[in-house]
């Protein structure tokens, strides 16, 4: 199933704040972590976790829309306590799993590890530069265990 991506993201930040650290995450971090749901969905279900497109910025991939959302919290982390979706059963425990792996490296270090993946290193560094899920999927497909 296809979801809304302000849902996916609600998603991450309660699962965030629920976590043993507390941490908050900032909107870059969501971005990555964005960035990594949807590339494992992609790989594992051969279907996107949410329709929009992932974009190659500066910093690394960014859901346009998502960065807009969140922007006025600057680098501070986004406070999330609402209700979230739940995903299928397959769907949930490779959310869980993916947020397990990747939740616990700081944005920073998100960054880092997308700079050096083929889906952003193959596509050109700027706004409206759409990083393609075909190559979102093969790549992670690619990481599939």
């Amino acid at each position: 199933m296809i979801y809304a991506v302000l849902d996916i993201a609600k998603k991450i930040l309660a699962k965030a704040s629920y976590s043993d650290s507390g941490e908050l995450i900032s909107n870059m971090k969501l971005q990555k972590l964005l960035y990594y749901q949807q590339g494992f969905h992609l790989a594992y279900f051969g279907t996107p976790l949410f329709n929009e497109e992932l974009e190659a910025w500066m910093y690394g991939p960014v859901v346009p829309e998502i960065y807009e959302y969140y922007k006025t919290n600057d680098n501070r982390g986004i406070e999330y306590s609402g209700d979230t979706i739940t995903l299928s059963s397959e769907e949930e425990t490779l959310f869980n799993e993916v947020h397990r792996v990747y939740g616990k490296y700081s944005a920073s270090g998100l960054m880092e590890m997308t700079h050096n993946e083929t889906p952003w290193k193959s596509t050109p560094v700027k706004a409206g530069s759409v990083i393609s899920q075909d190559k979102m999927k093969v790549f992670f497909k690619r990481r599939l265990k």
